[in-house]
């Protein structure tokens, strides 16, 4: 399956639009690892936490994306956009959504 944030695949025609195609997923982090973030905010740095919540969510949100465009009977998906954003205090919604096409 081939991904892309273009509107078009360098090297192929897109033969068929087939429609909008999406994953999310919502991640939390475990309430030690909030406190340990806590003091990394007061300090300064990364909050690396933090920052695997969100890599693992984009993953997650991503995969079930494609397995939307898998179910389509795609060859690809285009334009795709990520969206994200805070449900409550630790916990994050990632949005994945694209353009599922077949090309030649």
């Amino acid at each position: 399956m081939i991904i892309v944030t273009t509107d078009n695949i360098a090297g192929k025609n897109v033969t068929q639009t087939l429609g909008l195609v999406k994953g999310s997923t919502i991640r939390a982090k475990w309430f030690g690892k909030d406190i340990i973030s806590g003091f990394r905010q007061i300090i300064g740095g990364e909050l690396k936490e933090y920052t695997e919540m969100l890599v693992e969510a984009r993953d997650e949100s991503t995969k079930r994306m494609e397995d939307e465009a898998v179910k389509l009977g795609a060859d690809a998906i285009i334009s795709v956009r990520y969206q994200t954003s805070m449900v409550m205090a630790g916990s994050a919604e990632i949005l994945a959504y694209g353009t599922a096409v077949k090309h030649a």
